[in-house]
């Protein structure tokens, strides 16, 4: 008899599921190899997409805490995030500079 790792009741050594909790277990050896966790739904690629698109830099830190990720991947995101964020913020100002402007001549009349 084996103890179930996800409700510590006993279970058959032979057992790929638990009967009191429902979780499957696999034996191996002897050791049980617990499945692998879902992703977090705020990890997966589409949400981190959506996040970078509506906030910016603001969704780095889930990107540097989902697992999974190589650090080469995070760095290369990292910058390019701040690259674009200093474009979009740079084009911003000349902007609001250019209304001012126009609106300044506008009033003169």
């Amino acid at each position: 008899m084996k103890k179930c790792p996800f409700c510590a009741e006993d279970i058959q050594d032979d057992a790929v599921k638990c009967r009191y909790c429902g979780e499957a277990v696999i034996a191996d050896g002897g050791e049980f190899l617990l499945k692998p966790e879902k992703e977090k739904w705020y990890f997966r690629t589409p949400i981190l997409v959506l996040l970078f698109l509506s906030v910016g830099p603001l969704a780095l830190p889930l990107l540097w805490l989902k697992p999974g990720t190589s650090k080469k991947v995070k760095v290369i995101v990292t910058v390019l995030v701040l690259v674009l964020t200093y474009y979009s913020v740079v084009a911003t100002v000349e902007a609001i500079k250019t209304i001012i402007a126009y609106y300044r001549e506008m009033s003169i009349f």
